[in-house]
């Protein structure tokens, strides 16, 4: 089980301060959050994509390559990667590059983003959001698998006898996460590829939330990767953690009063209802061990938002303190019962292992 946390990169005044940060402020910050979450010992520090304000990581590559030259553990990924209105040809070699700097801690996390603007800005219309989806991926799935493509097909210039530079790492691309909320489209590409789905259940209560994982499991199956619960599945959770529960509550509500998640109810229903957590270490333990009835059984991956919406950049590293404290239970009650046939995520090295095993059992013609 893989834990780690992920964010956007928003820049919001905070409502109890009245401080806005800078986006240089907000840009460094993101990288001392990654380093903290490496020293706590989490797994996973996961950044989004956007191209907009209130966002500043409009280059997630740039910002991890550094982190990756910062750490020496902790597997960097992405928490959209814009397959939409991004050529894969500039994803296929910008990431393989990243893979190469990081030493294979890369992988990435396939969306379509929360900003419907960003598609004419880059030459796209949003109504094509899944087509591009499908076929962009489509072509990235090839560029790391075969040294030259031949391509055509709707959304870009046809390719001929084209080979992305650099290669993979050791002949094998990072590991590829499709997140959506609620397109069962995406659940059927993940399943297909073998890929690993991720429901950011932020804002989703848990019965929409497991539909669509059960969808995924289901096709997962069908398409002969595996069993259904050997599926590859990450989950979120927006978390504010104090010693106790009403110090918690009391701290975090002006941040969500003032936020997104404000709009869709009271912070009491929102936590009800989704997967916004404030509370005490106990109760982030209990709610977060219940997500397995989010996602239909044992799961691989749990990323936490604990940054952005004004929350202090003091207080995020508290946050993240005291989720280093919390992991070691969560790794402990996660782990039992959990059935040996039910896989970890992907690592690099879990990757290169099964590409050799499929070489030798394949007599090395590969």
């Amino acid at each position: 089980m893989q834990f780690g946390i992920f964010g956007v990169g928003d820049i919001a005044r905070d409502p109890v301060s009245g401080q806005t940060p800078t986006e240089h402020a907000r840009i460094k910050a993101l990288v001392e959050y990654a380093k903290l979450a490496e020293d706590v010992g989490l797994d996973v520090f996961a950044l989004g994509e956007h191209h907009n304000r209130p966002f500043v990581p409009s280059s997630p590559t740039t910002l991890l390559g550094h982190v990756a030259a910062r750490t020496e553990r902790i597997l960097l990924s992405t928490s959209t990667t814009l397959i939409t209105t991004n050529d894969p040809v500039k994803i296929a070699e910008d990431y393989a590059m990243l893979q190469h700097l990081a030493d294979g801690r890369v992988d990435l996390m396939m969306g379509r983003g929360n900003t419907g603007p960003v598609y004419p800005w880059f030459g796209q219309d949003i109504r094509n959001g899944i087509p591009l989806a499908v076929e962009n991926y489509a072509l990235l799935h090839r560029l790391w698998r075969e040294d030259v493509v031949d391509w055509e097909g709707k959304f870009r210039t046809a390719l001929q006898g084209f080979t992305a530079t650099p290669r993979p790492l050791d002949g094998v691309p990072p590991f590829v996460w499709h997140a959506s909320i609620r397109s069962p489209e995406i659940a059927e590409q993940a399943a297909y590829y073998g890929d690993g789905f991720f429901h950011n259940n932020l804002f989703w209560p848990k019965d929409h939330v497991r539909r669509l994982v059960d969808l995924y499991r289901g096709r997962f199956e069908h398409y002969g990767h595996g069993r259904a619960d050997q599926a590859i599945v990450g989950l979120a959770a927006h978390v504010f953690v104090r010693p106790n529960s009403q110090d918690a509550v009391r701290e975090f509500r002006p941040y969500f009063d003032h936020s997104l998640y404000g709009n869709s109810g009271s912070l009491e229903e929102t936590m009800a209802q989704t997967a916004v957590i404030a509370g005490s270490p106990q109760e982030v333990i209990e709610r977060v061990l219940a997500y397995r009835e989010h996602a239909a059984g044992d799961y691989q991956r749990q990323l936490f938002n604990v940054d952005g919406i004004g929350v202090p950049h003091k207080t995020v590293l508290e946050q993240i303190e005291m989720l280093g404290e919390i992991m070691p239970v969560l790794r402990e009650e996660f782990a039992d019962g959990r059935p040996a046939h039910v896989p970890d995520a992907p690592t690099h090295a879990s990757l290169v292992a099964a590409d050799q095993k499929r070489t030798v059992a394949e007599g090395g013609r590969r």
